[in-house]
């Protein structure tokens, strides 16, 4: 892959905090400087912690505790007046919080048999047509789409059929919710499988396997027609694949990248920018990547059928900034640049990139 000249971004850490526990999420509050902190604390109980960015410095806002760790969280199914926030908890919990008023939840359900390794949202925060969803994966083997309007059911449920092996589900993603009608769900799984789910025909619209571990799915946006979709896997490989163009047989055209030796912990697209997307490593190392697409996206084959032409990447940036991994990334959706990770080294890093006007 190239490495663009002077003019690259770079990754500068602009404010670094300690943490008195293990940070497993991060997020930036929509339309805010604020940003949240999920996670474990010693004891084996759960902390949520709203930050706010002044200057060079966080400020605790506020410091929640819950009896389970807390796993992962979303915005994206709640709308900008409420702001509120859904996440998965080790005991299979998912609840939905107000962050004004956290002492109980406003929605909760006892969603999984297992941990809940993964979430996303949709359909809040002005993003994506159609309802407000939010879907959940956990080691039990489970999918499951939760609508917060509805109690204790999920209104999708993708499990292994009679007799299939359970895998688990390490990392969810939504996706294709351009209209009312259309929305897909993407889920990768401990070996290697990738499955799209359409939610308007409740089917398995496509599947492959990557031959390693999925750590982090996630299309380019959600509220477009499917274009891109990156995956990144246990051992260092990630896979870009267009959406754009389904082959009958083939499914879709790839390109993958080798980043690291290490695990890619999680992929997350520039809000401002669908083709450029950061990568976080075991190595405790950011890369920032730029897909390129080419002159045809699509061809006819022998047969007539349309198939998907794969584009190339270019790394414009990495950077290292822990000795620990880099197990949560989030871009401000407001705020070009501006980024925030968590590590296991107990610390969160926000993080401004600059230069990202000139690529």
């Amino acid at each position: 892959f190239a490495v663009l000249g002077p003019e690259r971004p770079q990754v500068v850490s602009h404010v670094q905090q300690t943490l008195s526990y293990t940070v497993f999420d991060c997020k930036w509050v929509p339309r805010s400087a604020r940003l949240m902190c999920l996670g474990s604390a010693a004891r084996g109980t759960g902390v949520i912690q709203l930050y706010e960015l002044h200057g060079a410095r966080l400020e605790v806002l506020r410091e929640i505790k819950k009896p389970k760790p807390i796993k992962c969280g979303t915005f994206g199914a709640t709308s900008l007046q409420q702001r509120y926030l859904a996440t998965g908890d080790f005991d299979g919990n998912l609840n939905i919080w107000n962050l004004e008023a956290p002492e109980i939840p406003v929605y909760s359900v006892k969603g999984h048999k297992e941990i809940i390794n993964s979430i996303d949202g949709v359909g809040g925060l002005g993003i994506g047509e159609g309802a407000p969803e939010i879907v959940t994966g956990s080691r039990d083997g489970t999918v499951k789409v939760w609508d917060p309007r509805q109690n204790d059911t999920p209104v999708a449920n993708m499990e292994p059929l009679q007799g299939e092996s359970k895998r688990d589900c390490w990392t969810v993603a939504f996706g294709n919710a351009y209209n009312q009608e259309e929305r897909v769900v993407c889920a990768g799984y401990d070996n290697g499988d990738i499955k799209l789910f359409d939610l308007k025909t409740m089917s398995l619209r496509w599947e492959t396997n990557i031959k390693n571990g999925v750590c982090s799915v996630e299309f380019d946006r959600k509220d477009i027609n499917m274009n891109k979709l990156v995956a990144t896997s246990l051992e260092g490989k990630f896979h870009v694949f267009d959406m754009r163009t389904q082959h009958p047989t083939k499914g879709f055209a790839s390109v993958s990248e080798k980043a690291q030796k290490s695990t890619i912990w999680q992929v997350r697209h520039l809000p401002q920018n669908r083709d450029i997307f950061m990568t976080s490593g075991g190595s405790g190392s950011l890369h920032l990547w730029k897909y390129e697409y080419p002159a045809q996206r699509s061809k006819k084959d022998s047969e007539g059928s349309e198939m998907g032409v794969a584009g190339s990447l270019s790394l414009l940036q990495n950077v290292t900034l822990s000795t620990q991994p880099i197990s949560s990334l989030d871009w401000s959706p407001d705020k070009k640049g501006l980024c925030v990770c968590g590590a296991f080294d107990q610390t969160v890093r926000v993080l401004i990139v600059t230069k990202l006007n000139k690529i």
